[in-house]
């Protein structure tokens, strides 16, 4: 069965298809500022990245040539993580992306500490409307005894 043909619209396309989601550009930053690295280093360099999606990204750094992994026949086995030229290239590209963020890190953090104050306001507008738990009685019914009458 023939593979589909991989096809890109522009230059950008194909840098976000390499370098798309959450941890690869973490993950290339943690390897540019600190060299060769272990794994288990890397994982302690980027908070908050499970062990499961670490080990995808790097394969997949690694399959698109971004990213060198070195294995050494020791006991217990040693694997090194490195960045290979064409992964160095792309950290370059990637830095004036970084100084964007350095630049409007303030503005971004009040944008989205405002957009989750708005999300709890909403949470507790519904919460409020809602029929409160073991009140035995839905919002709008009499109590049985004003009905009886």
């Amino acid at each position: 069965m023939a593979k589909a043909k991989i096809m890109y619209g522009c230059g950008l396309h194909a840098a976000v298809d390499v370098v798309g989601g959450k941890w690869k550009p973490l993950i290339l930053w943690a390897l540019h500022a600190h060299g060769t690295t272990r794994f288990g280093e890397l994982r302690r360099l980027i908070a908050g990245v499970s062990e499961k999606v670490l080990i995808q990204q790097l394969r997949e750094l690694e399959a698109d040539g971004i990213v060198h992994r070195e294995i050494y026949p020791e006991v217990p086995p040693r694997v090194e993580y490195s960045v290979t030229p064409l992964g160095e290239s792309l950290n370059t590209a990637l830095l004036p992306l970084g100084d964007w963020g350095d630049h409007f890190m303030a503005q971004i953090l009040a944008i989205k500490e405002a957009q989750l104050a708005a999300e709890d306001d909403a949470e507790r507008a519904v919460e409020d409307d809602a029929p409160h738990a073991g009140a035995g009685a839905r919002q709008g019914d009499a109590p049985r005894a004003a009905q009886a009458a």
